[in-house]
């Protein structure tokens, strides 16, 4: 695919765990480069939103971009919480380079591991950068050691700490061979290489070569023979592994005081792969991929994208998946909440696009004519926990909708279904948490108030016996009147084979024309048994019946069934219905006994324990759950494995419920007395 490349912009993606400061490392380039000045005081660029600055951490993409030495870039800082992670989905699949965030404590090791494993499974070029290491307390090989087994990659240290008592001051660039002095606020100075520190530098330098060297037999034989590699071959080697995902680099610094930021930024400079790797990755060949769509005010619908094969003009025709057409309308710079109207947007920029109402996360806005589909699109993320919602106030029901579509256009994240048994509109998504951050924007951005509760268990009832019941309507109130008669059988059937009807009637006791009729009465008669709940797992025999030749009618055999079913259910030993979901919980090795633990007294039962696959130390936890008892879960669950467990859910059967919790339950849905 031959993709323009000359003067494009490169994009890099912030990512890693919730407080490891991924958008303190993003204010930090915007301000050495910049692109933001500090000195004359203004706010961050980075969470910018009332929600995130109320919670301390990112919930949403942060957009922004800066130069640095003639080159521009475009950067994306991601959440760290699983729980805001489904703007990921999209986003990631576009950038050219991840830089993962991770703080120095080996203990916080595993918290990388789901973001590594994203980025491994969509082949994203990333590098490491450990923030914080001014708070740093043990050595970088221990910190190295422990993050080694979460990575597939080698980590390959590029730098070596300096120290002064237990305080870092600086490091020595292991490709260059050169040291670096750290100056708060200012470049670092270049120094020679302490005379201490020589043969740990040689150490540490002749270590990352052998991890290269494995996979560059010329480097190896190089090695072998003593024979010192050239900088330019070290460098090209270090550049083609990382692209081709065979290492991870390792850079460290401190984003707060803007220690090692600048060399980050050289390194960026060198080595991050042009848009074309990312062109492919997604399959467009000209056009804008979508990152995010949100509504930002008086701006209507903006669809932030990254421009690729071409440059972008306001005004362009986009042809979207489906075929349908539309003009870019409007063009727009981010940086974080402000946005700056522009006349085109260079390969590779990532900008605001506005007036294209139906472009959502994921999708190509194709500039070709044509239609474009993403090549490996993302598989929708499954809500973990869900609320019903209603507006406090009727009148603005229609309001409410309105404002609850928008969010589920601007966050995929998010689900919202209507419940037809309940009557409940639940709205679901990756956590508490998240739920509740929609539940806030509801009231903030749209004045929506809204009155919320818990999801009801989709409960049934069965029988436990079979009776043969005659029931008959009748009823007579001047001119003609309404008379139908029915005897029916009705007998248990085995666990899920719902309600049948069948049919024995000789001699046209009931004639065939009207034989749908008690069949749909029965249905009527079964939507609320003696429990309160929809009756199942039965069957309805018709067997025989008597009618009239003038006041027989349809309906008079649909309320005969119907009578039917609620003269004989009494008599069948009415028994509650529990749903039961099979689910698949994924944990990291050193929590699994406490998930276990959480799962039983729930009313869980464990069906097994298995390594993740390739997943090293973590475990996948198979069990049946109670439906009612999910409500909550993914919280307990992550407060358990440090934010990083998480589940999958699926209905399996259903199984009997008594005692107390199923007089909770009937006595909740109004059980016929």
């Amino acid at each position: 695919m031959a993709i323009q490349t000359a003067g494009s912009v490169r994009a890099l993606a912030l990512v890693g765990p919730t407080s490891a400061g991924k958008t303190t490392l993003m204010e930090a380039l915007l301000q050495v480069t910049g692109a933001v000045d500090r000195r004359v005081g203004g706010e961050m660029v980075g969470d910018s939103s009332p929600e995130a600055r109320a919670r301390g951490h990112s919930v949403e993409l942060n957009l922004a971009g800066f130069e640095f030495m003639g080159d521009r870039y475009s950067v994306v800082d991601c959440p760290g919480s699983l729980e805001f992670c489904a703007d990921l989905d999209a986003a990631l699949p576009a950038v050219d380079l991840a830089v993962v965030v991770a703080e120095p404590d080996p203990a916080k090791a595993a918290l990388l591991q789901p973001t590594l494993r994203e980025l491994e499974r969509l082949g994203v070029p990333h590098a490491l950068f450990i923030n914080k290491m001014d708070l740093a307390r043990g050595t970088l090989s221990d910190l190295l050691a422990a993050l080694a087994p979460v990575s597939s990659a080698p980590l390959v240290a590029r730098q070596i700490p300096t120290w002064e008592g237990e305080k870092v001051t600086g490091f020595i660039d292991l490709a260059l061979e050169r040291a670096f002095v750290y100056r708060p606020g200012e470049p670092s100075n270049q120094a020679d290489i302490p005379g201490e520190l020589r043969d740990a530098e040689a150490e540490a330098r002749f270590h990352m070569l052998e991890q290269i060297a494995d996979f560059d037999d010329e480097l190896l034989e190089q090695l072998l023979s003593d024979v010192t590699p050239t900088r330019d071959a070290v460098f090209a080697d270090l550049v083609r592994e990382m692209n081709e995902g065979l290492i991870v680099p390792v850079f460290f610094g401190s984003a707060q005081n803007g220690f090692g930021v600048r060399r980050l930024l050289k390194a960026l400079r060198h080595e991050t792969p042009l848009p074309d790797r990312a062109a492919q990755r997604i399959g467009i060949e000209a056009g804008a991929y979508v990152l995010k769509a949100a509504y930002a005010g008086q701006s209507g619908k903006l669809a932030y994208a990254r421009v690729f094969g071409k440059a972008l003009a306001d005004g362009a025709e986009f042809v979207l998946p489906d075929g349908e057409r539309c003009r870019a309308g409007g063009l727009f710079a981010v940086q974080g909440a402000a946005i700056r109207k522009i006349g085109s947007a260079p390969i590779g920029e990532v900008c605001a696009i506005g007036k294209v109402e139906a472009a959502q996360a994921g999708q190509i806005l194709s500039t070709t004519g044509r239609p474009q589909a993403v090549a490996a699109a993302a598989s929708p993320r499954r809500p973990l926990f869900a609320v019903a919602l209603s507006a406090k106030n009727h009148k603005d029901d229609v309001r409410l909708s309105g404002a609850l579509g928008k969010l589920i256009e601007e966050d995929p994240g998010l689900r919202l279904t209507h419940d037809a048994e309940s009557r409940q509109v639940l709205l679901a998504g990756q956590g508490e948490g998240h739920v509740r951050l929609a539940l806030e924007r509801l009231k903030r951005r749209f004045g929506v108030e809204i009155d919320t509760e818990q999801p009801k268990t989709a409960y049934r009832e069965t029988i436990q016996r079979g009776v043969t019941q005659r029931s008959r309507h009748k009823k007579q109130s001047g001119g003609h009147g309404q008379f139908a008669d029915v005897t029916v059988e009705i007998r248990p059937l085995p666990r899920g084979s719902g309600c049948v009807f069948t049919q024995r009637v000789v001699g046209g006791a009931v004639p065939k024309q009207w034989i749908p009729a008690v069949e749909q009465g029965v249905r009527d008669g079964l939507e609320k048994g003696q429990l309160g709940f929809p009756v199942t797992d039965l069957e309805v025999t018709l067997v025989d019946g008597q009618t009239h030749s003038v006041d027989s009618s349809e309906m008079a055999f649909r309320m005969a069934g119907r009578l039917a079913m609620e003269e004989g259910l009494p008599g069948c030993g009415s028994i509650l219905l529990e749903p039961i979901e099979k689910l698949t919980v994924y944990s990291p090795s050193p929590s699994a006994s406490n998930v276990t633990s959480a799962l039983t007294a729930r009313r869980g039962q464990i069906l097994g324990l298995a390594p993740r696959e390739d997943w090293r130390g973590w475990e996948r936890i198979e069990a049946y759950l109670p439906q009612s008892e999910r409500q909550g879960l993914i919280a307990e669950l992550r407060g358990l494995t440090q934010g990083l467990g998480a589940f999958e859910a699926d209905f399996d059967h259903m199984a009997e419920l008594s005692g107390r919790l199923a007089a909770e339950a009937s006595q909740g849905a109004g059980a016929r007395v």
